[in-house]
């Protein structure tokens, strides 16, 4: 017991101080903004409201409901400080270490055997994306729920009984609830009943077995065993359908034709050699590796030879080591959900896709080579340096490889350097350097993600909005119209563009997408507002205060709205009805020269020159510059 609560604390310790600065890093512009910074429902914390939304929604491609509650109670504790809720996956990851070990403890006896396996799993670097990323908290905490089942089940195992029974299930539920990736569950029981518990009546005495010290449960007739798991497997099923749904309401599933099958079986080779090489040498780890459908055919033969020639040699042994046939199982067994099979999203893999599949790997080496070590008789001296050794060089290169986290600058630049034609980071590079100001910067970015993948509409967009903003209209109006034509119903794309027409003049075309806009998102009172700007333009004011009508029936705060509305109102001569939209427009917005600007032009019009001059005073005290309200403050104090 003191062996076991010394290893904990060392595990624990050792776990936090290689990831401790991960508390330190920012929120990431990929996918932490849907998942916590920029969701409303995450962001307003625990509540009635809230919850119903995460038991109902698929949102992000996914029916998590525990991992969208898990954020929320995080935004709940910490508000939106990042440091919280990266020190809570933390918690999670350490804790998962914790009970990886236990479990193995009490399925194996083995202390040792079952330690190494944990430090490996806790400090390699693959697995430095399920725990720095906040939006990958489905990882750390699906892997909890998993290792909580597998705990359950073996008190189960060792003594039936129905509620032990069903905190199995439970515990399971909970974890396809936080990320249906824990699917294959129900066959890792299986493999575990092979070994290490034996469960099966015609399992036989081997090497492996002599390391073992634990209770073995009674023998049980395979067909039993596999009926014991079929409320599992109804589980996984279920998980499976509503995950499917989930991901094509998302538009996150690839079509045969962009990815046809043999595409998909050759990348799911190459994926598989690809994780075992990176077990052995972690390095240039990176947050996407792009997708490509042509692959050097000697690379895919390899990547089969490989894995033929070791699932030949892992059951060949499978006598003398049965802990190789569970092992490798459950590599190749829980990677299947992701391994490309059914493309979802444009990478061909994912370091975070490892979390709970390198067990298996790693207790093919803890166990493999224990037992080489004591087929040999070697000093354990050797054996145990070469262990610390390999978990020191791990915990260097996680550490590392989480200060790369720090933000999606240096995330993304990192990225760019060891991949290519990486379309998706170079999207999310020019977004970062677009917020830091950094515009040029930001500009060489989308056009390169443009060149890569000129299909994707977004990327047009995201230039389109970029160019706009540096005032270079006719090229952005350009990049409006290629995302249009990709993808001809997005109503923001419209807005946008109808905005640049109208600042290149050409307001007739800007109606046109303007009302485009409104036709796709009626309830947009930004789109209603745009519109009405423009028709007012046109003279047409009568359709543009039906347009800011329902800008402010929609958002009756919305203080841009009331001012183009006091303006139409003020071009029809209805000034005191303007007034009334121009005070509303300040009280939301009490900060806004232009609005005091004009109410003293309708003050003047009034012959309110006092109440007019202190309009353009309090314009010009907000901005000094300004040069309508100087004008107009000139023009009165002649009065």
């Amino acid at each position: 017991m003191q062996r076991t609560l010394l290893v904990v604390l060392v595990l624990v310790v050792t776990t936090l101080a290689v990831f401790w600065r991960t508390g330190a890093n920012e929120f990431i512009n990929y996918d932490d903004s849907d998942y916590v910074y920029e969701n409303s429902h995450v962001k307003s914390g625990l509540n009635r409201d809230s919850v119903r939304w995460a038991f109902t929604t698929v949102s992000a491609a996914n029916w998590h409901p525990l991992t969208w509650l898990s954020h929320m109670a995080d935004c709940q504790l910490y508000g939106l400080n990042p440091k919280g809720h990266h020190l809570t996956s933390v918690a999670l990851h350490v804790a998962n270490a914790v009970l990886l070990f236990l479990v193995l403890m009490r399925m194996t006896g083995v202390l040792w055997n079952s330690a190494f396996v944990a430090f490996l799993f806790a400090l390699h670097p693959l697995h430095v994306e399920s725990v720095a990323w906040a939006a990958e908290r489905k990882d750390v905490l699906s892997t909890f729920f998993f290792l909580l089942t597998l705990l359950a089940y073996h008190a189960y195992v060792m003594r039936h009984g129905l509620w032990r029974y069903v905190l199995v299930v439970v515990t399971f539920a909970m974890g396809l609830m936080s990320k249906p990736m824990l699917v294959s569950l129900p066959l890792i029981l299986l493999f575990l009943d092979y070994w290490p518990l034996r469960r099966h009546l015609n399992s036989e005495s081997g090497a492996g077995d002599v390391l073992a010290g634990a209770d073995l449960p009674q023998k049980t007739p395979l067909l039993r065993l596999i009926v014991e798991k079929i409320p599992f497997f109804l589980l996984s099923v279920l998980s499976s359908i509503v995950t499917v749904y989930a991901q094509k309401a998302g538009e996150a599933v690839g079509n045969l034709q962009s990815f046809p099958v043999a595409v998909r079986l050759e990348n799911a080779l190459l994926a598989y050699a690809w994780y075992l090489e990176k077990t052995l040498a972690p390095y240039h780890l990176t947050l996407l590796y792009p997708f490509s459908a042509h692959m050097e055919l000697w690379k895919v033969v390899g990547a089969a030879l490989l894995l033929g020639g070791i699932s030949l040699a892992v059951f060949w042994k499978k006598h003398t080591y049965p802990f190789f046939v569970t092992g490798w199982l459950w590599f190749l067994c829980t990677l299947i959900p992701v391994i490309g099979l059914v493309k979802v999203g444009s990478q061909a893999r994912a370091d975070r896709y490892t979390y709970i599949p390198l067990i298996g790997i790693f207790i093919m080496f803890s166990w493999g080579i224990a037992q080489v070590m004591r087929n040999r008789r070697y000093n354990r001296t050797v054996p145990a340096c070469a262990a610390v050794a390999v978990l020191l060089a791990f915990s260097v290169l996680t550490w590392q490889q989480v200060a790369r986290w720090k933000n999606s600058a240096s995330l993304y630049t990192y990225t760019l350097s060891n991949t290519s034609e990486n379309f998706v980071i170079h999207n999310n590079l020019g977004a970062a350097f677009e917020q830091e100001g950094r515009l040029d910067e930001a500009a060489v970015h989308f056009r390169e993600a443009v060149r890569i993948k000129p299909s994707v509409a977004d990327f047009h967009y995201n230039l389109g909005s970029l160019l706009k903003r540096q005032g270079k209209i006719d090229e952005a109006i350009v990049q409006f119209k290629e995302a249009i034509r990709r993808s001809p119903k997005k109503a923001l794309v419209h807005y946008n563009l109808g905005l640049s027409l109208e600042e290149s003049g050409n307001l007739a075309e800007a109606v046109n997408h303007l009302g485009e806009a409104v036709q796709i998102e009626p309830g947009n009172e930004m789109f209603h507002d745009g519109l009405g700007v423009v028709l007012e333009k046109q003279g047409r004011s009568d359709e543009a205060i039906n347009h800011f009508k329902e800008a402010l029936r929609i958002k009756p705060d919305n203080a841009n709205a009331h001012y183009n509305y006091g303006i139409s109102l003020a071009n029809q001569g209805r000034l005191d009805e303007a007034l009334g939209h121009f005070k509303e427009s300040l009280r939301i917005k009490p900060d806004d020269a232009a609005v005091h600007t004009m109410m003293g032009a309708i003050f003047a019009e009034q012959g309110k020159f006092n109440e007019s001059a202190g309009s353009y005073r309090e314009a010009l005290r907000l901005e000094p510059s300004f040069t309508d309200a100087r004008i107009g403050l000139a023009r009165v104090s002649r009065k």
